[in-house]
């Protein structure tokens, strides 16, 4: 099959980014919400910069779930930033790619020249999400309210049931497809099974992504990039909070299954952790990088969307990679850096499996040989969304943020970022730094 070949019209470039530590959510609502988290880390960001925040063009931002008094978060952020209030801004929601969708936007107002300098980027406050009302509650209070008199009041009244006052979890149902029935975690367990990948290989690989990161941090990786963050009662935040540096297989082990129960392979261990976080990055065109002599951290080349069927969406990088490599006639192997987003464990691995398997991309994706094998000493070298969390909104921006990072520090010349995406979809986003070697 043949891919088309995408290209922005103009060159498209990564000024910086900058994000806030990914803060472990804990059963009640966080210390920032949506706004404060993208708020902090964007100012932070623009002050590193030789540039005011009046100067962009636009601003976009992607959240999943933002507060109900968070209508357009982007908005929000641009007016609070102190950007002009005529900088247009909006948002954009693309469930756990909302982030990469923010990016691609201004990318490509870039490139049809509308823009010239763009802030963009993701956030999501997951322990904010709202406890709702179930209907039967709302149609009760409804009639309750509309009752003339007292003593319809009271009829009213004798018509409650303790079962109304049961909330409905927005987060739980956020994280099923409605389409198929099927929460994320039961996804993964169905693409676990068709790729034969057993309980002891995803925590053998949570236990890899929290050893990782651990390391990162005490290594000084992410101190360019995280923006330490004060709350409302001077509490410093300045580090992942999931990060679990003794974890273990042994450990893992001791887990249930938390989706298919008692007979699953998923686990709290060998998934993502529910967290609060923003990412936010600056996209500028070379007129703008000479205009306010601004750094370049990496260029976008472009960016592949996909979709696949809703209860196998954990596979969406592997038909987004696949089209993007094709069309641009590279090998798994040219690609120097991988991010791809560690939903659960099950799920990055089988995304590797799937992409080297002859079948599967013959079959599935339409291509006559496989891709080929992503080396794990090349994919998500500081952890990922096991170990530091996945806001969902948040990590389309963040692992596109930490690939260009990772490949100035190493001198890398390409990279690939990449997530799945509930609904069934995937996402990917192929970086390149000209003066690498």
């Amino acid at each position: 099959m043949a891919y088309k070949k995408i290209d922005y019209t103009r060159p498209v470039y990564i000024v910086d980014g900058a994000r806030t530590p990914f803060l472990k959510a804990r059963g009640k609502p966080g210390p920032f919400k949506h706004a404060d988290l993208a708020i902090q880390c964007a100012r932070a960001l623009i002050e590193k910069l030789p540039i005011e925040a009046d100067v962009f063009d636009e601003v976009i931002f992607g959240a999943a779930m933002a507060g109900s008094d968070e209508a357009n978060i982007a908005r929000i952020i641009a007016l609070r930033l102190g950007c002009s209030d005529k900088v247009p801004a909006y948002s954009v929601h693309r469930n756990c790619a909302s982030g990469m969708q923010s990016l691609d936007n201004a990318a490509m107002s870039i490139a049809d020249g509308r823009s010239d300098l763009v802030l963009a980027g993701g956030v999501e406050a997951m322990s904010r999400a709202p406890l709702l009302f179930s209907d039967a509650m709302v149609n009760w209070l409804a009639e309750f309210w509309g009752a003339k008199t007292f003593l319809q009041k009271v009829k009213v009244f004798g018509k409650i049931r303790p079962g109304y006052l049961t909330p409905v979890i927005a987060l739980l149902n956020g994280l099923k497809d409605p389409v198929v029935g099927l929460n994320m975690g039961q996804t993964a367990e169905k693409i676990a099974w068709r790729f034969g990948i057993d309980r002891e290989a995803m925590d053998r690989y949570s236990v890899q992504s929290h050893q990782r990161l651990a390391s990162a941090h005490e290594a000084g990786v992410f101190d360019d990039e995280i923006i330490p963050m004060f709350d409302a009662k001077g509490r410093l935040y300045d580090h992942d909070e999931g990060v679990r540096a003794d974890s273990s297989v042994e450990k893992l082990a001791k887990l249930r299954p938390a989706f298919d129960k008692p007979f699953g392979n998923i686990t709290p261990g060998n998934s993502s952790q529910i967290t609060d976080g923003a990412a936010s990055l600056i996209l500028a065109s070379a007129d703008a990088i000479e205009k306010y002599d601004l750094p370049i951290l990496a260029r976008i080349v472009t960016a592949q969307w996909a979709g696949l069927a809703p209860d196998e969406m954990g596979l969406g990088p592997a038909h987004a990679i696949a089209p993007l490599l094709r069309s641009r006639r590279l090998k798994a192997e040219s690609i120097d850096v991988w991010e791809i987003n560690e939903a659960f464990a099950a799920q990055v691995l089988a995304v590797v499996e799937a992409l080297k398997d002859k079948q599967y991309c013959k079959n599935n994706i339409g291509l006559a040989s496989p891709i080929g094998e992503i080396p794990m000493d090349r994919l998500n070298l500081h952890g990922g969304g096991i170990s530091l969390g996945h806001p969902v909104g948040a990590s389309g921006a963040r692992i596109v943020l930490h690939l260009a990072k990772t490949m100035q520090a190493q001198k890398a010349k390409r990279g690939i970022a990449s997530l799945c995406i509930g609904g069934g979809q995937g996402g990917a986003m192929l970086l390149q730094r000209e003066d690498a070697s």
